[in-house]
């Protein structure tokens, strides 16, 4: 199943309050808002996209209880873009000086800041050009870097602030450059399922 998007602009502004109860009422579906208000409704992973999602935060989540240098998240956190959309990466992470500059309450909602880092795996329900623009809207909101994981065709993009996009085929490993220093993502398993 492929993501929905809902357009309620003449029924009801989905305000930060309004779409957090939704997210509350609806706990089985995966929701974002757009920048434009629009509610994106995708249902949960399926079992092989889980392992390789789970596969892809264990790693990002050790390094960053080695290195102790920032907050790592799951899919299932949710964080409010400058541009107002509330986005959902399968992945990522924030410095911690950022992340202690945020007050309790900001930490317990929908964190009113980008990532640092945002991974996106590409699930086979995905559609590969909405995706990609989800990492071109990180990188337009304050991201530093994103990789977008796409398993089917044994690839990887990266995305740098201010750089031209980089495609990379069946790479063994990718490295986190000067924003995840000494991080490395191994994807050898990835490729050999």
């Amino acid at each position: 199943m492929t993501a929905i998007t809902l357009n309620f602009k003449s029924l009801i502004t989905l305000t930060d309050e309004v779409f957090a109860q939704l997210c509350r009422s609806n706990p089985e579906m995966r929701l974002e808002r757009t920048a434009s208000g629009e509610l994106i409704a995708m249902a949960p992973a399926g079992s092989e996209s889980g392992y390789y999602n789970l596969h892809l935060s264990a790693q990002l989540w050790l390094w960053n209880e080695q290195t102790q240098a920032g907050v790592a998240f799951d899919s299932s956190a949710g964080f409010t873009l400058p541009n107002g959309a509330i986005r959902s990466p399968d992945a990522a992470w924030i410095r911690q000086e950022r992340w202690d500059q945020l007050t309790p309450e900001q930490k317990r909602q929908f964190a009113p800041v980008c990532p640092d880092f945002v991974l996106e795996l590409l699930s086979p329900s995905d559609s590969l050009t909405m995706i990609q623009a989800k990492l071109i809207e990180y990188l337009a909101n304050g991201a530093q870097l994103g990789w977008l994981v796409d398993p089917g065709r044994q690839q990887v993009i990266i995305y740098r602030l201010g750089q031209a996009v980089e495609l990379l085929n069946q790479p063994e490993m990718i490295f986190g450059e000067a924003v995840l220093p000494g991080f490395t993502l191994r994807l050898n398993s990835l490729w050999d399922r």
